[in-house]
């Protein structure tokens, strides 16, 4: 289609002007909830946890000194706000809100953080 075409033009001109990596999560019988890493090398990379986006380089201390193994759907929860609300306060691409997806074997459970509500550290 359509987005094959473009993908090909944009190839054979090697013009790369856009580029993303991916964060794939899930959850399985076999293996419970996984986070995979795909940089823009192409690798994947299973990983604890992963981060991405224009934010992400200003967590990436506070992510690796803050997660630990096991913890409950609460303290993911915490964890991952906190770190969202940490990039967009530094980030001026990022703001509004937080959207949050917990993956579990029941499925995906969906919740939002208002801008009004966000975690605030700086302010204390």
């Amino acid at each position: 289609g359509i987005n094959a075409e473009y993908g090909k033009q944009w190839y054979q001109r090697r013009v790369r002007v856009l580029s993303a990596s991916i964060i794939c999560a899930g959850w399985d019988k076999s293996n419970g909830g996984q986070v995979f890493c795909l940089p823009l090398g192409g690798m994947c990379v299973r990983m604890p946890f992963a981060i991405g986006g224009s934010g992400s380089t200003y967590i990436y201390g506070h992510c690796d000194n803050t997660y630990k193994p096991d913890m409950t759907e609460e303290q993911c929860l915490k964890f991952v706000a906190d770190a969202v609300a940490l990039a967009m306060h530094r980030d001026g691409s990022s703001g509004g809100m937080i959207r949050l997806a917990v993956l579990t074997k029941d499925g995906c459970k969906r919740l939002n953080i208002p801008g009004n509500q966000l975690p605030t550290f700086w302010s204390k």
